[in-house]
């Protein structure tokens, strides 16, 4: 890989930054809120902070990365799709849950649901993730996707992702804004408490998250070296698996190939021996 080195400090410095979120995000439900309960007061609201910065910003982080991660290059590429799609079903697991609460918390504080641009952004990217997991799983992990349809969506599929991904993290900055404005009162959030620094900071901390993750992504430089398909046409018509058994039978063609070339090379030399042979009998 080239700039491995540098990789492995965006790598180390993008888990840094996930991890540390994910604890500023405890740290200011259990600190500075009401803590965490699931009973319909503004504990179980905090649930939602939590959960998607935990799953919905560094858990589908850690899944668009893991395709780059180079030791994992030697494992199979099913294997790795696997992964992917488990790290996203996890993340998208939690975010429901996370919407499951703000619902459960508004409804029981007799407030409106789905007033603000955060909540329309947020809900949109729920369900287009969703549809990406669900298109990814169908198109790519299943075996019954041709390869060319395969190859078509792949470029799609991978800029959504990204699209998704950077949606998410604006739509948790607005989050964590939004939540300030509302429960800072005496101090208000323009007079900078110590728990606005505070939030502001675990913003600071998404966002260059987030950018250090984009980043990673579309390095090309980076990415998972190229292997062959399932399936394998040749020019008979017909299909063989990308697997040993292709590889023997396509070396063993290149061998029949070479004996022929080989066999008619010998025969032209003894038919010139032939007729030097004549030439001189003559002579």
């Amino acid at each position: 890989m080239e700039g491995y080195w540098c990789f492995l400090a965006l790598l180390a410095s993008a888990l840094l930054l996930g991890f540390c979120s994910v604890v500023f995000a405890l740290v200011w439900v259990l600190h500075y809120r009401e803590g965490l309960a699931w009973n319909g007061d503004a504990a179980e609201f905090n649930w939602h902070p939590v959960l998607i910065i935990t799953g919905f910003v560094f858990v589908q982080g850690i899944a668009i990365i893991v395709y780059r991660l180079p030791w994992t290059w030697k494992c199979s590429k099913f294997l790795m799709k696997l992964i992917h799609a488990g790290l996203n079903t996890i993340a998208l697991v939690l975010a429901i849950i996370a919407l499951v609460a703000v619902w459960d918390f508004h409804n029981a504080q007799k407030i409106p649901n789905m007033y603000s641009l955060h909540s329309w952004i947020g809900l949109t990217a729920v369900i287009c993730y969703a549809l990406q997991l669900v298109l990814g799983v169908a198109v790519f992990l299943l075996p019954f996707a041709p390869g060319s349809l395969r190859a078509t969506v792949m470029p799609i599929h991978a800029y959504f992702g990204l699209l998704i991904f950077g949606t998410v993290i604006a739509t948790a900055l607005m989050g964590i804004t939004e939540k300030l404005i509302f429960a800072l009162q005496k101090p208000k959030y323009k007079d900078s408490p110590p728990e606005a620094i505070f939030v502001n900071v675990l913003g600071v901390l998404i966002l260059v998250f987030g950018a250090v993750v984009l980043w990673m992504a579309t390095r090309h430089n980076w990415k998972r070296p190229q292997e062959p398909d399932v399936k394998i046409s040749h020019r008979n018509g017909g299909m063989l698996d990308g697997n040993k058994e292709g590889s023997t039978m396509t070396d063993c063609s290149n061998a029949e190939k070479s004996d022929v070339e080989f066999n008619s090379e010998a025969a032209r030399k003894r038919n010139l021996k032939l007729d030097e042979a004549g030439q001189r009998s003559t002579m």
